[in-house]
């Protein structure tokens, strides 16, 4: 009784585990270049419970292990908006920017220019380019990003000047599922990773990447998991009844 009380609990743990990354993920169906997670398990096996120890026991019990989240990169749905500062990508990379002192990186291309004529996230933080933070000038006009992530734009009244205000920088990771969200939608490599140039990768204007989360399937499994979860919890309250059951005919037996 005692190990099966220990394998739900297992599956339990695991389950709340699972309940959370949905609940986030459908949280999110609606954020801007949201990438969703899943929730990864692996069989554990020990020696079962006895009356003395865990060990000394060759009959293994299998447990359910919170092994990882892994991250899901499918690309999301393009949304055209026709706002010249909206971004999205075009195959597996990321833009580049500086948050909090350090170098994050993101699929949300919903940019805008601060009052400094930097371009910058809805958040504040700087979009990097190839030669550092991308400035605007006061004059500026007819903003225009080509595929490859060059930004031009007119100078002033002068239709006829066309200049160069930098290029985006775009890269890409050879193992993208070690990257670590760090919260409003950024992504952090881990130490000693380093972020590649994405020369495959194209950038649209006037468009944004939605996210990738698809909701119906996400509240099916809301269901799905709250479903097994009750299902364990009746279980071990059908344990716990037999426990107390047995407690009390052994109480009932002549000395």
């Amino acid at each position: 009784m005692e190990n099966t009380l220990l394998v739900g609990l297992s599956r339990q743990v695991a389950l709340e585990r699972q309940l959370g990354v949905v609940a986030n993920n459908i949280a999110n169906v609606t954020t801007t270049g949201f990438k969703a997670d899943k929730a990864l398990f692996e069989e554990y096996l020990r020696s079962p419970a006895r009356n003395d120890a865990f060990t000394g026991n060759d009959r293994r019990l299998s447990f359910v292990q919170d092994r990882a989240t892994v991250h899901d990169f499918g690309q999301g749905p393009v949304e055209r908006t026709g706002n010249p500062l909206d971004m999205a990508l075009d195959g597996n990379a990321f833009f580049v920017v500086q948050a909090n002192g350090a170098e994050r990186y993101t699929r949300n291309g919903a940019f805008q220019i601060n009052a400094t004529g930097q371009l910058v996230t809805n958040d504040g933080d700087q979009v990097i380019g190839t030669n550092g933070p991308i400035t605007f000038q006061p004059g500026d006009q007819d903003i225009s990003v080509a595929r490859d992530g060059t930004i031009t734009v007119r100078e002033g009244n002068n239709t006829n000047v066309e200049s160069t205000r930098g290029r985006l920088r775009l890269v890409n990771f050879e193992q993208p599922h070690t990257l670590q969200k760090q919260g409003a939608n950024l992504f952090a490599a881990p130490e000693g990773t380093v972020a590649q140039a994405a020369v495959r990768a194209g950038v649209r204007q006037g468009a944004i990447e939605k996210s990738n989360v698809n909701g119906v399937a996400e509240m099916a499994k809301m269901i799905e998991v709250m479903r097994a979860y009750t299902g364990i919890t009746n279980v071990i309250q059908q344990l716990n009844e037999v426990r107390k059951s047995s407690i009390e005919r052994l109480a009932d037996v002549p000395a």
